[in-house]
C-alpha cells in the first residue's frame, strides 16, 4: 500500500469530487457508522426524508454520536428529532448542517464552535452520494445524470458490494486509460478501436471490441469517469446497458467499491427470459471487474509506469487525476495540460504505420 505522497499527485491527501458512502436504504433514522477519507462519519435519514451525512463526533466531549445503545437518547428514540441529531452523552442538538441549535440543560448562548463537519449529500441511483472537499467549497460539478433510472424500460440496477481493496485509487483510475490489458485480463478480442477523451473534470474510454465473456459480437462500449470516484460505462447489444464502478477512499491507500448494472432489456415489461438473463448479465459484468481486482489485490504500487509504445495515455491520465488533489484555483492549468482526444494504435481502424503499408 502507497501513499498520495508517494504517487505525488498533489497536496491534499484525499481527492475532491462526488464520492459513493453507502447505499440509499442504509439511510435510516438510526444512524450508523462510516469511515471514509481517514475519519469517523456518521449518516441517517431525517423525518423529512433528508439525509444528512457528518463527522461523527460531538465538539462538545467527543462523543461518537452513531455507536451508543445504552444512552436514553437512543432508547427513547429521541436520537434523531426531526432533522436533527442529538448526541447520546447530553443531549446537544445538532442540524443536518451540522450547526448545534440546543443545549437543552444551558440557558447560555450556543457557543460559535459548537458545530460538525457536514457534508453535501445527494441520493443518486439508490446510493447516497457525499461531496469531499478538503478546502470544504460548494461542489463545482453534478454526478452524471441518469435519466434511465426513472425510465421503466430500463431494469435498476442491485449494488454489489465489493468490499475494501487494499490500494491507493490511483491504481483503479489508471484502468481507464490501459488498453494492454483488455486482451490478456479481460478477454477482448478483434479491437476496432480504442481512444481517451479528457474534457475538465471527465475522462472517456471508447472501445469497440469482441468480448469472450459479455458478447461475441463486436461491443460498443463508452466509458468514462465524472470526478475521481464514479465510473460508468455504457455498452451497446441485445440487451443494452450501464455499468456503474464506484470506488471511496477509506485510508490513504485504501478504497472501499461498488458494482452496478442497469439493463434495458428488448421487451416491455421484460419476458422471464430477460429477467434470469439480466441477472446473469449483471454477474459475468460483476466477474469481469473483479478480473481487475485480483490483478490491484496482488500487485505492488506502480508509483511510475516504465510506459511503452501501445499501453495507452497513462501519463494524461495521471496528470488529469491531479486537478482532484490540487487546490480548484488550479485545477484548470491540469485540465488545459490534457483536455483533448488521444488515439492508441495497435486496432482495425488504427494500426501501426508499417501495419497499413
Amino acid at each position: 500500500m502507497a501513499t498520495t505522497a508517494e504517487y505525488d499527485i498533489g497536496p491534499f491527501t484525499f481527492p475532491r469530487g462526488w464520492f459513493v458512502v453507502g447505499e440509499a436504504s442504509e439511510a435510516t433514522n438510526k444512524p450508523v457508522s462510516l469511515r471514509y477519507f481517514g475519519r469517523d462519519m456518521i449518516m441517517y435519514r431525517g423525518a423529512s426524508g433528508k439525509v444528512a451525512v457528518m463527522d461523527a463526533y460531538c465538539p462538545h466531549m467527543k462523543t461518537h454520536l452513531a455507536n451508543n445503545t445504552t444512552s436514553y437518547v437512543v432508547m427513547d428514540g429521541k436520537q434523531v428529532d426531526g432533522d436533527d441529531i442529538r448526541c447520546p452523552y447530553h443531549g446537544w442538538k445538532f442540524g443536518p448542517d451540522g450547526m448545534c441549535n440546543e443545549i437543552p440543560y444551558s440557558p447560555a448562548p450556543i457557543p460559535k464552535a459548537a458545530k460538525i463537519r457536514s457534508f453535501p449529500v445527494k441520493e443518486w441511483g439508490g446510493l447516497i452520494l457525499i461531496w469531499h472537499d478538503e478546502e470544504e467549497g460548494e461542489p463545482d460539478y453534478d454526478p452524471h445524470p441518469l435519466p434511465e433510472w426513472d425510465d421503466k424500460k430500463w431494469v435498476n440496477w442491485k449494488i454489489d458490494d465489493l468490499g475494501q481493496l487494499g490500494c491507493h485509487s490511483q491504481e483503479v483510475i489508471d484502468n481507464i486509460t490501459d488498453k494492454a490489458h483488455l486482451e490478456p485480463i479481460h478477454g477482448s478480442m478483434n479491437i476496432q478501436y480504442f481512444e481517451n477523451e479528457y474534457d475538465n473534470h471527465v475522462v472517456w474510454q471508447r472501445l469497440l471490441a469482441g468480448h469472450k465473456t459479455l458478447s461475441d459480437d463486436l461491443l460498443q462500449n463508452d466509458t468514462w469517469y465524472t470526478g475521481p470516484g464514479l465510473l460508468m460505462s455504457r455498452m451497446g447489444g441485445y440487451y443494452n446497458s450501464i455499468m456503474l464502478v464506484a470506488h471511496t477512499p477509506i485510508e490513504d491507500g485504501s478504497v472501499q467499491a461498488w458494482h452496478a448494472l442497469m439493463v434495458e432489456p428488448p421487451n416491455y415489461p421484460p419476458s422471464e427470459e430477460d429477467k434470469g438473463a439480466i441477472a446473469a448479465y449483471q454477474e459475468a459484468s460483476r466477474t469481469a471487474l473483479y478480473q481487475d481486482f485480483d490483478v490491484w489485490a496482488n500487485k505492488q504500487p506502480c508509483l511510475q509506469v516504465m510506459q511503452v509504445v501501445g499501453d495507452g495515455p497513462f501519463g494524461k491520465t495521471r496528470q488529469w487525476y491531479k486537478q482532484f488533489y490540487h487546490p480548484r484555483k488550479d485545477a484548470k492549468k491540469f485540465q488545459d495540460a490534457v483536455n483533448g482526444v488521444y488515439v492508441t494504435k495497435g486496432t482495425a481502424r488504427d494500426p501501426w504505420p508499417d501495419a497499413a503499408e
